[in-house]
């Protein structure tokens, strides 16, 4: 586990969290919950304390919450394959998204998201543009592919764990440098985003 890291209190600090995965860790981690209605509310509850949470212990000067957009991005233009393993939401989640962004709004928490494009990489867009701009920079999120992004300025905080992610922490748990990620990903694959990878080679080699 990666040990807690200090922000520095010279920059402004700016929460970005992956709500799309928020929104699954809810939804799989509580019991069924509904409305007098019948509508369910477990995914939108868990996601709320989840959020809360993060304003409470952490509190961010800035923050915002990005969601994916469907299935169909430009990845999936270029590889069809690109996550096809992974089943539909389910339509007790689907169902719940439109009051998780009520609840944000109504905090006064963005929403950000953008066809044809996964909220990792609105995100990464974000993150670094905030960067340039002079903000230390957290993105929340259990996503190992979001430690690429990971800079002296730019950390990342997995709510899992309860730890953030510098440079060194990304080294230790991945093998290579954050920079190094991608071609790490791209030669050894990855199963849980369907990425094949080069036949032969293994993380370890890669």
């Amino acid at each position: 586990m990666a040990q807690s890291l200090s922000l520095p209190l010279d920059r402004p600090s700016l929460y970005l969290i992956d709500g799309s995965s928020y929104l699954y860790r809810a939804y799989f981690a509580l019991p069924f919950l509904s409305n007098s209605k019948g509508i369910p509310t477990h995914a939108a509850y868990g996601f709320t304390r989840m959020v809360m949470k993060i304003v409470k212990e952490h509190q961010p000067q800035y923050m915002a919450v990005a969601f994916d957009v469907g299935r169909e991005t430009f990845r999936t233009e270029t590889y069809q394959e690109y996550k096809a393993q992974r089943p539909s939401m389910p339509d007790e989640l689907a169902v719940q998204i439109p009051y998780v962004k009520e609840i944000l709004q109504a905090l006064r928490i963005p929403v950000l998201e953008m066809e044809n494009y996964e909220a990792d990489d609105v995100i990464a867009t974000l993150a670094k543009r905030a960067e340039t701009a002079g903000f230390q920079v957290v993105i929340v999120t259990g996503d190992k592919d979001m430690l690429q992004l990971v800079t002296e300025n730019i950390q990342v905080f997995d709510p899992m764990k309860e730890a953030f992610y510098g440079p060194q922490e990304v080294e230790k748990r991945m093998g290579v440098a954050p920079h190094q990620i991608p071609d790490l990903l791209g030669l050894a694959g990855d199963s849980i985003d369907n990425i094949p990878g080069v036949k032969g080679i293994g993380q370890k080699s890669a």
